[in-house]
Formats: C-alpha cells, sequence, structure tokens
C-alpha cells in the first residue's frame, strides 16, 4: 500500500440533483440517504482500505476546501484547491503530478466523491484486481457497471469478447460512447459487451501524465513544473495560472477516447453515481404504492411510484401524482416527472435566466 495514493474528485456542484444539490452546499457534501454519513465521507471511508490516510487527496473548488476539511478531517496539504471548474483532465493532471512529484512509483485510484457503493469488500477486490492490471506501467484501467436499464445519462464502455462474462474479469476496451440518445443506449444494452463507465480509474501516475502528453499536450505542460513548484509555498499560486489557461475537457475526451491501453474491470460492487433524483430512489425503501418518502409530515393519496423529498416537520399532502419527484429545500419546490429528469440541469438554467436575483441571493 505504500505507493498506493487515491484521488477524490470533488469539485462538481450536482446539478441534476437541485434542488436538494447547491452550488453553495453540493450534493458530495450531503447526507442524501439520510443516514448520518455525507457522500464524501463514505468514500473517504471506502478508499481508506485501499491507501494510507496520508495518501488520500481531495480536488475541490477552492470555496469548498473548509467543507472537505470539516467533514473528512484531511490536512490542508492534502486538499487540493482548484481556482475554477475546468473539468477531469485538469484535475486528474494536477493531482497526478503533485503526487508523482513526491513518490515517482505511485499507483492511483481516482474516484469521484459522490457515488453510492453497497458492497465495499467487493469494491476493494476489484480495484485491487485493477492495481493488479496497472502496476506494469502500460495499462489505463477503468471500472465497469453492468447496465440495468437504457440510461442516456451515463457514458457506455465497449470491451472486446463479451461472451462469458465472468465479474472482475479484466477486458480490453474496444471503445467508448458518452452519453448515447435512448435508441442507442437501447441497443448497447442488449448486446451485452457494453457497461457503464463508472468514472473510478486506476493508473500509474507515470502512465496518465505520459497519456496526457500524448494526447493533451498543451495541457499538460501547463502543469509540468519547470522548478521546485509542487509542495512549497508556490504550488497554488502556479496551479492558479495553469487552471486559468488550460482546455476545459473530461480525462475521458482527452485520453480514454484515444488511447490504445485502456482497459476495463467488470465490477459488480452494487454502485450508482447518484447523479438523478431517479438513481437515488433505486436505494430508498418504498412503500407498497412504490412511494419513495423522506420527510416525517409526508401524505400521500393515490399516488405511486413517486420520489419525495421534504424537510423533517413541514407537512406536504399529494393527491394522484404517479411517476414524479417531488423535492423541497432551501426554499425551492421543484415538481418534476421521473422520465424527464434528465432535463433538471436545463430546467434550472432557464430559471436562473428568468430570475436571477433569487439565485443571488442563494
Amino acid at each position: 500500500m505504500n505507493n498506493n495514493f487515491a484521488i477524490i474528485m470533488a469539485g462538481g456542484i450536482g446539478s441534476r440533483f437541485w434542488p436538494m444539490s447547491q452550488e453553495t452546499h453540493p450534493k458530495q457534501f450531503l447526507d442524501v440517504l439520510g443516514i448520518g454519513k455525507t457522500l464524501i465521507q463514505m468514500t473517504h471511508e471506502r478508499l481508506q482500505k485501499l491507501v494510507p490516510d496520508s495518501q488520500i487527496y481531495v480536488v475541490t473548488n477552492a470555496k469548498y476546501a473548509d467543507l472537505v476539511k470539516a467533514q473528512i478531517g484531511l490536512p490542508d496539504g492534502q486538499i487540493l484547491t482548484e481556482p475554477m471548474r475546468k473539468n477531469t483532465a485538469a484535475c486528474i493532471a494536477y493531482a497526478s503530478h503533485k503526487i508523482y512529484n513526491l513518490n515517482p512509483n505511485a499507483n492511483l485510484i481516482v474516484a469521484p466523491s459522490d457515488h453510492l457503493i453497497m458492497k465495499e469488500d467487493r469494491f476493494v477486490d476489484i480495484v485491487n484486481v485493477a492495481l493488479k492490471k496497472a502496476a506494469d506501467g502500460e495499462h489505463l484501467v477503468t471500472l465497469g457497471i453492468k447496465p440495468s436499464r437504457p440510461d442516456t445519462g451515463y457514458g457506455y464502455i465497449q470491451f472486446e469478447d463479451g461472451r462469458d462474462i465472468l465479474m472482475g474479469e479484466v477486458r480490453k476496451v474496444r471503445q467508448f460512447t458518452e452519453k448515447p440518445n435512448r435508441e442507442l443506449a437501447e441497443i448497447f444494452l442488449k448486446s451485452g459487451d457494453y457497461y457503464w463507465n463508472s468514472g473510478i480509474f486506476i493508473w500509474k501516475a507515470a502512465t496518465i501524465i505520459e497519456s496526457l502528453q500524448k494526447f493533451k499536450p498543451k495541457l499538460n505542460e501547463l502543469f509540468t513544473t519547470k522548478g521546485n513548484d509542487y509542495n512549497t509555498s508556490a504550488e497554488q499560486d502556479f496551479i492558479d495560472d495553469a487552471f486559468y489557461k488550460c482546455e476545459d475537457i473530461s480525462i475521458d475526451f482527452a485520453v480514454l477516447e484515444n488511447a490504445k491501453n485502456v482497459f476495463v474491470v467488470l465490477a459488480n460492487f452494487g454502485w450508482s453515481d447518484l447523479g438523478t433524483w431517479g438513481s437515488l430512489y433505486t436505494h430508498l425503501e418504498t412503500d407498497v404504492e412504490g412511494n419513495a418518502v423522506i420527510g416525517n409530515k409526508v401524505h400521500l393519496f393515490e399516488s405511486e411510484n413517486c420520489i419525495v423529498n421534504i424537510p423533517n416537520g413541514k407537512m406536504a399532502v399529494l393527491q394522484g401524482l404517479n411517476d414524479y419527484i417531488v423535492v423541497e429545500a432551501h426554499d425551492i419546490l421543484m415538481v418534476v416527472k421521473k422520465d424527464h429528469e434528465q432535463r433538471i440541469k436545463g430546467y434550472l438554467n432557464e430559471v436562473k435566466k428568468k430570475d436571477p436575483d433569487y439565485f443571488k441571493l442563494k
């Protein structure tokens, strides 16, 4: 474990989880399951089974650094702050270069902060398989999840030889497809050789740096120190300058869709990215009508298969709703059809345009 490091990516705002997830207090810092732990706390605890706590780093927006420290207690030196959001390629480039500067033999486990994993022991086993594959420095490894529905909100990984699939196997990746339309997602689901891209990656620091240099040299060079910038008092100014100049692009588009040395471990550890209200629904208890309710004063009549999240102590009476999402948070009430949840981010942007003064107060 001495060469194992973890990078927790915690800079997003979780806009598809609005209105509970707000820019001032995003999804990763919320107890969305009502179990007394936030998503980033659960992620941190999970990675402690694979990595010494002193080798776990969080990359987050500068405005969330205090939240990270309060919730998982990492020292300032392990909380890496971005001056602005520039997607996952910049985030990974920053942390990879910093850790490589500390340990050129570092193995990296890169994980989002807001995923739910129900079978943590199985997760540890799968990551160890991926670490073994990545250890030679020649492979980039991702974890793939068998799709349960034709979801258009996920990226899909096609892997070679889709026959006789065993969980925990390593397969060579044939191609990535980012967020296909419904028709294509249904084809992927039926084919059997497409898995969801979990967004969890395992590779050596040296390997991903080499890959960034090959496919995105301008971005990589911005994070390549010309002197003694990393792990010194000069680091933040150096990083701020790199972020202002670098491209806004995901690691999937920057590297994984272009590289020929990408492999996937077929995983089964009860994964959900909790990216939408619908993905949360599958992990909540439901009543006999299929309603998942959070809130102690919610009363449903003639309603089925709804997700309702209302603050404790606030009464809500709902009648005649089927397959709806009803959420009240931060003085905002949202009622949206479940099958339209991918539109929530767009609705939020439209509402901000129409009522910008209201959001200045939030």
